[in-house]
């Protein structure tokens, strides 16, 4: 059982994530528009899917005691306020695990709970420039460039709080007691990036942009636009894979062309293929690479990516009230995850919910005489 504050971004996506993998997920919903500066209409609001919503007003007199009886029956607590707004709201950590000592506490802020800048305002792209991913994405020459907001709200930040929260569940279990889970996108950001870390340290990395194997200074491993104007992706790093990437280009037998590792040629090597890719279109060049080991893909819109034939014998897409959207994963053998329910509308499955969570009619109307409501 979980309690999930409404917010945006990082927050719902862990909301998500245990609700795709069997967590009785409960929104708390402002009785209104969000007032998050986003309008967004639930029936198409993904990182809903799988929920249920109560509304409640936390700044009333009574908000605090409504919210505080439901987390005294949740298993895990979901808060994505700036420092100090719940602990003002009379909704702290503190006071929460007092009254249930059990509870996973798991906090999402962009900077985390304490700090110089732990109250400033931010978003995904402030979070990874100050962690040091954002650095390092884009091409030699060019400016840095955003990679959507996947690393710091979805990766590093609500991917990151799933995982501390199910960790922190798993040692209330064994112990009994509850915790506070700090997730701060700064840090999740700098942790995804944890592999540098090790190739810095050994100057086998660069930090000029563009200059490395994966950050597209290699022309082994990026990007090729092809005649119809879209694009391949190849990863050919190791020596049989790039020996099947000059199979399949028809260049195994130029004795003129660079060597792999030729790092001075390698403008001149990309030269070549970006020739070479450019002489067919996206589909034509799948057929050629059917079957191969070059590690090579073409590169998908949203839309694509749902019908291609992998995705499809796999089932990774699937559709929620008339919206495709990615299916849950990871994949579990015994116990597979599932989407239970379409993103509610505001207060929609509350009472349903409370009714399930052992709250008994009086106690679900105290609650509505407290300002919590149902659709």
């Amino acid at each position: 059982r979980v309690i999930e504050f409404e917010a945006i971004g990082p927050g719902p996506f862990c909301g998500m994530m245990l609700a795709d993998m069997g967590a009785d997920v409960l929104i708390v919903d402002r009785p209104g528009d969000s007032g998050l500066g986003l309008k967004r209409e639930r029936w198409m609001d993904v990182m809903m899917r799988g929920k249920r919503s109560v509304t409640l007003d936390l700044k009333s007199s009574s908000g605090a005691e409504a919210a505080a009886a439901l987390a005294a029956k949740a298993d895990a607590l979901i808060e994505g306020f700036r420092p100090g707004v719940m602990e003002r709201l009379r909704l702290g950590p503190e006071i929460l695990l007092a009254r249930n000592p059990r509870l996973v506490y798991g906090r999402m802020t962009g900077w985390g709970q304490d700090g110089p800048l732990s109250s400033r305002a931010g978003h995904d792209i402030n979070y990874i420039a100050l962690g040091g991913a954002l650095h390092a994405i884009g091409r030699a020459g060019n400016a840095p460039v955003p990679p959507l907001n996947l690393v710091g709200d979805f990766g590093g930040g609500g991917m990151l709080l799933a995982f501390g929260i199910a960790s922190a569940l798993l040692n209330a279990q064994r112990t009994g007691q509850g915790q506070v889970v700090d997730a701060a996108m700064v840090e999740g950001a700098s942790l995804l990036a944890a592999m540098f870390a090790g190739m810095l340290a050994n100057n086998s990395w660069s930090e000029q942009r563009g200059a490395n194997v994966l950050d597209s200074g290699a022309p082994y491993y990026d990007t090729y636009q092809t005649k119809d104007a879209k694009y391949v992706a190849i990863g050919s790093i190791e020596t049989k894979f790039y020996a099947d990437l000059l199979e399949r280009l028809g260049l195994a037998k130029d004795a003129t062309l660079p060597k792999q590792h030729e790092r001075a040629r390698w403008p001149e090597l990309r030269a070549r293929f970006c020739a070479v890719f450019g002489s067919k279109t996206r589909d034509e060049w799948c057929v050629a690479f059917e079957g191969s080991d070059a590690c090579f893909a073409p590169v998908l819109t949203f839309s694509e990516a749902r019908a291609h034939p992998h995705n499809v014998a796999r089932g990774a897409f699937v559709e929620i009230a008339g919206v495709p959207q990615p299916a849950p994963a990871p994949r579990f053998s015994r116990t597979p995850g599932g989407v239970a329910r379409k993103p509610p509308e505001r207060g929609e499955g509350g009472r349903e919910a409370l009714a399930e969570w052992g709250f008994a009619d009086h106690e679900i109307g105290k609650l509505e005489s407290l300002g919590l409501g149902f659709k």
